[in-house]
């Protein structure tokens, strides 16, 4: 639940560097972000990892989702994180900061209005379109289109969440930019309204 206030809720246990996040925000214990910014309404639940990501408004991201998930150099003769995290093994070895700036600028993307189903992941540089659904266990490779649905391994598509023009209009009405009283004005058509009635009236 979020605060009435506006202000991010941030449960206990949550590990959070580098962070923005915007009003009515909630994320929920065991979950650790970095490089994150998420948008106003938006929401993770529980322990979900998420790094290196920009998150649109009201998104919905279930518990366990991974987003960012960090690389290994596999040009390299080893994997193994002693290349790049030297200085823990060396006192007189640096942390190779080039290979952190690189894995920081390969950044995902979660537009306004998504689901995200419990345990996906989306990898770096993946940009999951405004309204889309990403199904429970899926791990996403590729962008996905607005108002798609995903799933599987890795992703593809199942089906349209809406009928054709249905996207493109409620796009248009961008409703995830109206004020916090509007919503509040509105909130029986949100609830009452099928997508295409909801447009009829406000778009």
């Amino acid at each position: 639940m979020a605060n009435a206030s506006g202000d991010p809720l941030i449960h206990d246990g949550v590990d959070h560097v580098n962070t923005t996040l915007g009003r009515y925000t909630v994320i929920a214990t065991g979950t650790r972000l970095a490089q994150v910014e998420m948008g106003d309404y938006s929401y993770c639940d529980r322990f979900c990892d998420l790094a290196n990501v920009t998150i649109g408004k009201f998104s919905n991201l279930a518990s366990f989702v991974r987003i960012g998930a960090t690389d290994h150099p596999l040009e390299r003769a080893s994997l193994h994180h002693f290349m790049y995290r030297s200085a823990g093994y060396w006192e007189d070895a640096e942390d190779d900061a080039d290979w952190f700036e690189h894995r920081a600028s390969r950044r995902a993307f979660v537009g306004h209005d998504t689901w995200i189903g419990h345990n996906a992941q989306i990898k770096p540089e993946v940009t999951v379109g405004h309204g889309a659904v990403v199904a429970s266990g899926a791990i996403v490779t590729k962008d996905v289109a607005p108002y798609t649905i995903v799933g599987g391994v890795t992703a593809t598509k199942i089906r349209d969440r809406y009928a054709p023009g249905v996207a493109d209009r409620m796009m248009a009405l961008a409703w995830w930019d109206w004020d916090h009283a509007t919503l509040r004005a509105r909130l029986d058509d949100f609830r009452a309204l099928s997508a295409e009635a909801f447009l009829e009236k406000y778009a």
